[in-house]
Order: C-alpha cells, then sequence, then structure tokens
C-alpha cells in the first residue's frame, strides 16, 4: 500500500497535470474580482466551473491513487468543497475556502456567501492535512 508521503506527490501532479498553480490561482482572482464587482451571473458561471475543475481532477484522476491507501471519494457535502475523504469511520473534505471563515452551513443554498478562496498551495496543504488525519 503506497504511504501518504508517496501519495501527496501524486495528488499535487494531477492537478498540475491540468493546470498550473498560477492558473489555479488565476481562476481564484477571477471568481473573487466577479464576487467584488457584484456581477453575479459571470461568479455564478465561474464559480460553477471553478469547483467542478478542482472536483474533476479528484473523481477522475485521484479516487484510485487514495483507494490504494484505504481513503474512499465521494461528492463534497459542503459546496466549497472538492470531495469528502473517508477512511475507518472518519471523514472529512478538503476545501476551497479558509475553514476559519466559514460561517454555518444552511442546508438549502449551494454557495453562502464567498469566503477567502485559498490559492494552489493552501489548497494542496489542506489537502494533506484532511489525509494525514485520515491515515493517523
Amino acid at each position: 500500500m503506497p504511504s501518504l508521503n508517496e501519495t501527496s506527490p501524486r495528488i499535487r501532479a494531477a492537478h498540475l497535470l491540468v493546470r498550473s498553480a498560477e492558473e489555479w490561482d488565476t481562476l481564484s482572482e477571477e471568481l473573487r474580482r466577479a464576487y467584488d464587482l457584484k456581477d453575479n451571473d459571470k461568479f455564478e458561471m465561474l464559480r460553477e466551473s471553478f469547483i467542478a475543475a478542482w472536483k474533476s481532477v479528484t473523481r477522475n484522476l485521484l479516487t484510485d491513487t487514495l483507494n490504494a491507501i484505504g481513503i474512499t471519494v465521494t461528492q463534497a457535502v459542503h459546496p466549497w468543497g472538492i470531495a469528502t475523504l473517508a477512511a475507518a469511520g472518519h471523514s472529512c473534505e478538503p476545501l476551497l475556502c479558509a475553514p476559519e471563515e466559514l460561517p454555518a452551513l444552511p442546508k438549502t443554498t449551494s454557495a453562502y456567501g464567498t469566503p477567502r478562496l485559498l490559492n494552489f498551495e493552501e489548497v494542496m496543504a489542506g489537502f494533506n492535512t484532511c489525509l494525514t488525519s485520515l491515515l493517523r
């Protein structure tokens, strides 16, 4: 079974196959700009494609890698979540936003305000923190 030390670089590489770190960060900035300008149509369009891009990497490129270390991948619950990762009865979600800034989760909305979006390196760090918590 691969270790976390072997899996983390694979997760990073899979995301970088799709876009460079700069491109991921640019998408985040464009989304923030649309929000700041109160361009709701553009914001929703960018938000949906931004989140879908992150989710598709995990779903299409990383599920087998994560399964190999005993982690199951299911759909994210949180509107800014990438996926729900689970192992040994515990679960977590790597997020695209700062978790300390999250408001309470209403059950009826897909996005509730815009918390501070993370840059690529911060998302990768959060992904690793999530994996580490599951593999202890």
